[in-house]
């Protein structure tokens, strides 16, 4: 490299630094200062949302096929003509705040219908893992998606299950024991 060019370089570099500091400071002043009462709040902020780890949900195991011995009725919604069942033995709180079970439906024509299903109450979801088969095997949901549990006027089951068995609010029941009581205790007449 020319030696020219090296000193030109250096004189330029010489020249600059002064100016590149006195932008630093100004820079320096121009930001606003931050109150030491919402710095502390922002901090708070920060050390908060570090301990809140998004929700996960865990991994469940289809139970067996229902039995007619452990299916425990409730009312599904005054409008509608099915009946409505949950198989005891499926019937769950997991870890993850999902309530799951197995739902079985007898509709007016004859038809039962039988699904394994979640109910997240933090969320007001449900979710359809599996679905029964007339040979008593199961069969995985095509495209198991969380969906919002919306109040119907007829059919409103899971919306009963919501809301008066499997949910206090946005919070499970305490236990399997709790969610079974509720089905137990229902006041409305079963038909």
């Amino acid at each position: 490299m020319d030696s020219r060019f090296l000193s030109w370089v250096a004189r330029c570099t010489q020249r600059s630094l002064p100016a590149l500091a006195a932008l630093a400071a100004l820079a320096a002043c121009a930001a606003p200062a931050v109150p030491p009462r919402q710095e502390k709040w922002q901090q708070w902020d920060i050390d908060f949302d570090e301990g809140r780890k998004p929700w996960k949900e865990i991994e469940s195991m289809i139970p067996p096929y229902p039995r007619p011995e452990h299916l425990l009725p409730f009312e599904g919604g005054g409008a509608s003509p099915h009946r409505f069942f949950i198989d005891a033995r499926s019937l769950s709180v997991g870890e993850d705040g999902v309530v799951r079970y197995t739902l079985l439906v007898r509709t007016a024509g004859g038809a039962t219908n039988v699904s394994f299903e979640g109910m997240r109450c933090e969320t007001r979801e449900q979710k359809y893992y599996a679905l029964g088969r007339a040979d008593g095997s199961w069969v995985r949901a095509r495209n198991p998606q969380w969906r919002r549990v919306e109040m119907q006027s007829i059919n409103r089951h899971h919306d009963v299950l919501y809301a008066d068995v499997l949910c206090s609010g946005k919070f499970p029941v305490g236990t399997t024991r709790e969610a079974l009581q509720r089905l137990k205790n229902d006041t409305r007449t079963v038909k």
